[in-house]
């Protein structure tokens, strides 16, 4: 199987090369510039702006796995131009080609879009998505992490000093992100338009917010009291982000906004199928692993 891919050097996406490198998938590679080589792995030089380079990357491929995505901005608009309208180019390429499958990765924040920029944006490139007239699934991941992730390194760096503050009372699942590079490999794979997925690690019912920072706790070998922050002080604390960090700043209004909603759980109805894919890395292993990992980088 020959499957083109966007988004291909950010977290998720390194783990995908990684998941199609063990398989022996080859891989095209949307870069915005120059790449190592690498075996199996054809880079193509571009942009989801840049019709010509959605060309090349797209020619001969099976299947389009389109992870590229803003999950943090500084101005929210760039949401729509990055989510949105690169979304759309990617499937009027894809049409064009005739390309059928196409796996797009969007987030459990489209099941609730009205509370985050983010979230909205990923909900209206569903609506493209869903009327693209391709074989079509949506992945909806929940919180991921692993390896290479830095979003939830302040997590595990905070852990270490015994209290990771929390959002207000509520539970969210999670996924290791070499299981979500397993499950969109899988389902590039496979035909069936019309699908919408939420893949975890098959913990039931998630994680409650204070239950995973004590896990996270467990993972660097500490013990950690997790207060959970009322939603007007997780507000309060994304402005004193921006103030300190501006631009860079993890922690934004728009992100305050989905992370005070109680439910970021899984629907076990929108589970794959045993056959199709499974999870291997149960949550407490995995956040083991991506602690070892962070210390073996010196993030730690």
């Amino acid at each position: 199987m020959s499957v083109a891919i966007t988004g291909a050097t950010g977290f998720v996406g390194q783990a995908v090369l990684d998941a199609a490198n063990r398989q022996g998938i080859a891989i095209r590679a949307l870069t915005r510039r120059a790449q190592q080589p690498r075996e199996g792995l054809t880079w193509i030089e571009g942009a989801l702006s840049d019709s010509a380079s959605l060309d090349r990357l797209i020619e001969g491929a099976e299947a389009v796995i389109h992870i590229a995505g803003l999950t943090n901005a500084p101005d929210p608009k760039d949401f729509h131009q990055a989510n949105v309208i690169g979304t759309r180019n990617l499937l009027r390429a894809c049409q064009d080609a005739g390309v059928r499958r196409f796996v797009f990765v969007s987030s459990l924040s489209a099941r609730e879009p009205e509370l985050s920029r983010y979230g909205a944006s990923k909900a209206e490139a569903e609506k493209w998505v869903g009327a693209s007239g391709l074989d079509w699934t949506m992945v909806r991941p929940p919180a991921v992490y692993g390896p290479r992730d830095r979003d939830m390194l302040e997590l595990f760096r905070a852990a270490r000093f015994g209290v990771v503050p929390v959002p207000p009372r509520g539970r969210t699942s999670i996924i290791h992100v070499d299981d979500l590079a397993e499950s969109l490999l899988a389902l590039g794979a496979r035909t069936g338009s019309g699908e919408i997925v939420e893949p975890d690690d098959g913990h039931p019912n998630g994680y409650e917010h204070a239950e995973l920072a004590k896990l996270i706790g467990r993972a660097v070998g500490k013990r950690v009291v997790a207060p959970h922050l009322p939603a007007p002080l997780l507000h309060l604390a994304a402005k004193a982000d921006r103030a300190l960090r501006g631009d860079k700043a993890k922690l934004t209004p728009d992100r305050a906004g989905y992370m005070a909603h109680p439910d970021w759980v899984c629907d076990p109805a929108r589970a794959l199928a045993d056959e199709v894919w499974k999870p291997k890395i149960s949550g407490p292993d995995g956040l083991k692993q991506t602690a070892d990992w962070y210390r073996a980088q010196g993030w730690l």
